[in-house]
């Protein structure tokens, strides 16, 4: 059954615990898997796998995989994607500020 709720479609799609972190690295432009995962150093290779997976499958990232040894997978956002960017940078902007509220309470 599909949920006709915006806010729900957007949440099954972004809103677990790490796909907006990896999504908002990914801002900065493609990153290799080894250098994304240490910007998200809470991550398990596990649950890393797991959320580029599940973004690689919903068309919000792609990932490159080059025939060298050792591998080298490399992801980038897609153009659905990248319109995420005025929402990730919003969340991160808020962040910011109601951590610099509760530091000066």
């Amino acid at each position: 059954m599909i949920n006709n709720c915006p806010l729900h479609y957007t949440m099954q799609l972004i809103g677990t615990k790490w796909k907006p972190l990896i999504l908002f690295h990914l801002l900065e432009g493609a990153s290799r898997s080894g250098v994304l995962k240490k910007k998200v150093p809470d991550i398990s290779n596990k649950m890393f796998t797991q959320t580029v997976r599940e973004l690689e499958k919903d068309g919000l990232i792609s990932r490159k995989v080059y025939p060298v040894v050792p591998p080298k997978v490399e992801y980038k956002l897609t153009e659905r994607g990248q319109s995420l960017e005025k929402l990730l940078r919003s969340l991160d902007k808020w962040g910011l500020e109601d951590l610099r509220t509760i530091k000066n309470k």
